[in-house]
């Protein structure tokens, strides 16, 4: 029987990763684009961070798909 920290490590261990890099403007974007940008940790065009993926990522990215570019990083 599992303990609740190893299907903690299992969990972390089997999350994939996924590179977001802010291709397009802000300008003329509506507020929540802007502040889903901003809570995605992206300020500037061709500015990149590496994220776990989860279901709220995930929702993000659904919102301001044809503002960033993702790929799987290993």
């Amino acid at each position: 029987m599992l303990t609740r920290i190893q299907k903690q490590k299992e969990s972390l261990e089997k999350m994939q990763k996924v590179k977001i890099t802010l291709r397009r403007s802000l300008i003329g974007q509506g507020f929540k684009a802007r502040e889903t940008i901003k809570s995605l940790g992206l300020k500037k065009i061709n500015s990149f961070v590496v994220r776990e993926m989860d279901e709220s990522l995930a929702g993000m990215l659904d919102k301001v798909q044809h503002l960033v570019e993702t790929e799987d990083v290993k």
